[in-house]
């Protein structure tokens, strides 16, 4: 085995830990995957994501063939190197002897793990004998989703729906590029919307051509709610919690005055950094939206709020882990108060969209229709299948609702929901 093996294997044991044991996101995580070199870097990334991606079925695999897990507090990381030795094996077809020996070599390399090394040992080969007609017989999407998704799927929309959206979350998301303009190097790939291209799998982005100023990465269903406020060209557009950034690059291209406002200077200096890259402009506010009051209303407001994510698990498959029914209730509220101070800054006859990237109900649907019984003077305005290039499956009762199922077969795009508000007066 190699010593770059065993970097990579490390760095992911010690990701998956902080993730499992310590509930950090994902990309917090691996922050430290940038001091390995590219491939190491790389394979424990995959080791990482994969293992979370199908920890339901690694789970309940261990189980079946281990009668105790080892107790933590005695066996340190000899769960997480059983769960990533298994998928290694299992789902990443790695060699049986290579997979093996690297577990070895992290339990005999941790003073807790070493005294669970024969058994590390003994089950991994087990697994690399047996573990396949074990997964084969699994109920995979029901074991990689967690009750507290599962049952509020099902309950949402549907069992089938719920299979559809856990299967679509089994498989890596791929990368969609927004094209800024019709003379912009655009990289090979399939076109999906004007100007959204999907690229090849393996596509390393800093290395694709036209990555100075042509497009910027963005995934299709994200780009759909700035398509809703219409033609923006000149017109003053006001983009709350704004950071990343792909909304405000839209708006930008599409010839709008931008504001956009992100209270986190760490967030807003990465769009402060796009907005360079893409040679374009927007007047950008570091501040809490809630005290955000501009000089007059403006007749365009786009609200992307903070929100659980479940729309984007394929992206981040440590978001059903580490979150809890909880976190739902908690962005809802927060998303109830942010609602409220974007209808302040829209002007009379103005148009505001509220987006999420969640495919729960209280932060969706539920949540314009409360703002909207609290608020008269706003009212739904519908979204025709032609604003959305004819797909009717992307809207729901008159607002923007997305899956990650849909394009499945070209390989599914995020749950995104989004509300057009019309302010009367």
């Amino acid at each position: 085995m190699s010593a770059q093996g065993i970097a990579a294997r490390q760095a992911a044991q010690t990701a998956l830990a902080s993730i499992l044991q310590k509930h950090k996101p994902l990309d917090s995580a691996v922050s430290f995957f940038s001091d390995l070199s590219q491939r190491d870097g790389g394979f424990a990334r995959t080791i990482v994501s994969e293992t979370l991606r199908r920890f339901g079925q690694l789970d309940a695999l261990l189980r079946a063939f281990l009668k105790d897990i080892p107790p933590r507090h005695r066996s340190g990381p000899a769960y997480e190197i059983l769960m990533a030795g298994a998928c290694e094996l299992l789902f990443l077809e790695v060699a049986p002897h290579a997979a093996v020996d690297a577990a070895n070599r992290l339990a005999q390399a941790d003073p807790r793990a070493r005294h669970f090394k024969a058994l590390i040992n003994a089950v991994l080969h087990r697994i690399a004998r047996d573990g396949a007609s074990v997964i084969a017989a699994q109920d995979a999407e029901r074991l990689n989703t967690p009750d507290w998704l599962w049952l509020r799927w099902v309950d949402a929309y549907g069992e089938a729906a719920a299979r559809a959206v856990a299967r679509a979350h089994g498989k890596v998301a791929p990368t969609d590029l927004v094209i800024k303009g019709q003379d912009a190097t655009i990289p090979a790939g399939e076109r999906l919307l004007d100007d959204v291209v999907r690229v090849l799998p393996g596509s390393r982005v800093p290395e694709l051509p036209g990555f100075n100023g042509d497009w910027w990465v963005q995934d299709i269903a994200a780009t759909l709610p700035v398509r809703l406020l219409g033609d923006v060209a000149g017109q003053d557009v006001i983009d709350l919690c704004a950071a990343p950034g792909g909304k405000t690059l839209q708006l930008a291209a599409r010839g709008a005055r931008v504001t956009s406002v992100e209270r986190e200077e760490s967030r807003m200096e990465r769009l402060r950094e796009n907005l360079v890259r893409m040679k374009l402009e927007a007047n950008l506010v570091t501040e809490d939206l809630r005290d955000f009051f501009p000089p007059f209303p403006a007749s365009y407001v786009l609200l992307d709020a903070p929100c659980s994510a479940t729309g984007t698990i394929r992206r981040h498959p440590d978001l059903p882990w580490i979150k809890s029914a909880t976190d739902i209730n908690t962005c809802a509220d927060a998303a109830q108060e942010l609602i409220a101070a974007a209808a302040e800054i829209t002007a009379p006859g103005g148009l505001l969209v509220y987006a999420v990237c969640s495919l729960e109900g209280e932060e969706c649907r539920e949540q314009i229709d409360a703002f909207l019984a609290a608020r008269p003077d706003f009212q739904r305005e519908p979204i025709a299948p032609e604003e959305l290039f004819g797909h009717a499956e992307w809207i729901d009762r008159g607002d923007l609702r997305t899956m990650p199922f849909h394009l499945s077969e070209r390989g599914g795009m995020d749950g995104f929901y989004a509300a057009r508000l019309r302010r009367s007066r």
